[in-house]
């Protein structure tokens, strides 16, 4: 493809992008095709080249029928995944650059714009000061907690872990709400599920309990065993509960573990003022992860991590085989995020939120925030004056747990039934044994009117 031919199918597929997004309304918000149908639809693959023609026609064809609509504002599931036009932009910057950065060498300007933005999002989003210098793009939280997993490791050991590995007396704590990534990343790291120490968390509030946490902690140094890393949660994906950071950093100041604070959804928040006392304690973090592809307007798949102790990162994951050696690396002035994550390469990710951030500003995004939770309050308050719903566990920021008075069968039958629709889609968590409905708030095209009609098919 020539660069003229790129540009004259550029406009259409952006025009189709355009179309898409003024339209994504009237789609279902699930897809509604059976299994296997999506590839019923495919044809071989093509012995000759056949243009652009086709595959926009496939589009319309196999791939919105067979999509579900995570932009559309009847969206409520899951968490947010908010893929602004803007960082679409920017993903096609990055991409039509083509650059790997995994070295400083290899793109400077992929790493020194990397840099920059995090540096910046330490005062913009009043994170703690050690934690500049300390930050890096990953894909996803799941990662971040892989990261985190084997710079604690490295760290707890002395050091020696690089070398020899894991000795089975290590041990990872973690909430019964904590993500399922924390333990997949004591999998991955080569601890075994054995390792891991599901903490209880208060009937509450669903948020961490410290005491207990404390007397497991005792118990397994008692025991011989090595605690690595405890997980906090600023919003968990079930209920959004908030873990009480500076208490549970007592504990791990007593033993030397590392605090790693995932707040993969709320995370963004910490943009907004009033919302900055979920975060009280952050300071005495060791690591620190927001997702800006949940709720910050950044399409999938950027993570925001931070570390207080870079060196001990760099120090866990680094190899620097021949190949790969280069004068600006040896001389100890650049940064290579190589050794910062588990791949070897990666892609200019920070043209996608650097896109969103120039385009929108800080006050900007933190509107988009603002209205979120402000929809979420409204939402509550219809919930408290009803006669037959009511909140399973308090609201957090833009996400309200709710179920109906009478019983699980009747809230499964009522989001079968929005959900059934095709306008709206929402998921459930459970609750102390109890059925909920989660209500996500988050989708950028998510408006008053969108929020009502939910409440209103619900409660119907």
């Amino acid at each position: 493809m020539k660069p003229e031919e790129f540009r004259r199918i550029g406009h259409e597929v952006v025009d189709w992008i355009a179309d898409y997004r003024a339209r994504v309304e009237d789609f279902p918000v699930r897809s509604q095709v059976e299994p296997g149908w999506v590839r019923g639809q495919l044809s071989a693959l093509p012995e000759r080249g056949e243009g652009f023609g086709p595959l926009l026609a496939d589009l319309d064809r196999v791939v919105l029928p067979g999509t579900t609509h995570w932009q559309h504002p009847g969206f409520f599931a899951y968490f947010p995944s908010n893929a602004s036009l803007p960082s679409v932009l920017g993903d096609l910057l990055s991409s039509g650059l083509g650059v790997q950065g995994m070295l400083w060498a290899t793109s400077p300007a992929a790493t020194e714009v990397e840099q920059h933005l995090m540096d910046e999002l330490v005062a913009a989003m009043d994170l703690p000061r050690s934690f500049l210098g300390g930050g890096v793009i990953q894909d996803t939280a799941s990662s971040a907690a892989l990261v985190a997993v084997l710079a604690a490791l490295h760290r707890s050991s002395g050091g020696t872990w690089r070398r020899s590995g894991v000795d089975g007396a290590e041990t990872v704590y973690v909430s019964s709400q904590t993500h399922s990534s924390l333990e997949r990343a004591a999998r991955l790291a080569g601890l075994g599920e054995q390792a891991v120490r599901s903490v209880p968390v208060s009937p509450s509030t669903l948020a961490m309990d410290v005491a207990a946490l404390a007397e497991r902690v005792r118990a397994d140094v008692a025991a011989g065993r090595r605690p690595v890393l405890v997980c906090a949660t600023v919003g968990t994906t079930g209920t959004g509960a908030v873990d009480p950071l500076r208490e549970i950093a007592d504990v791990c100041a007593e033993h030397g573990i590392w605090l790693h604070v995932d707040a993969a959804w709320a995370g963004p928040a910490a943009l907004c003022p009033e919302f900055r006392d979920l975060f009280d304690g952050l300071e005495r973090a060791d690591s620190f992860t927001a997702n800006a592809h949940k709720w910050m307007l950044t399409a999938f798949d950027l993570s925001l991590f931070w570390t207080a102790h870079p060196g001990v990162l760099v120090d866990a994951l680094a190899i620097l085989p021949e190949y790969l050696r280069n004068t600006a690396t040896e001389s100890g002035a650049v940064v290579d995020y190589r050794d910062w994550q588990i791949p070897l390469g990666r892609r200019f990710r920070a043209l996608k939120l650097w896109s969103v951030l120039r385009w929108y500003g800080l006050e900007g995004v933190r509107a988009h925030l603002r209205g979120h939770v402000e929809l979420a309050a409204l939402l509550e308050s219809w919930v408290g004056a009803s006669e037959d719903w009511e909140l399973v566990t308090p609201r957090t920021l833009s996400l309200v747990t709710i179920a109906r008075r009478d019983g699980d069968d009747a809230t499964r039958a009522a989001m079968d039934r929005v959900n059934g629709s095709g306008r709206v889609f929402v998921t459930h968590t459970v609750v102390d044994g109890r059925f909920a409905i989660r209500v996500a708030i988050g989708a950028e095209a998510t408006r008053e009117e969108h929020v009502r009609a939910l409440w209103k098919a619900l409660d119907a």
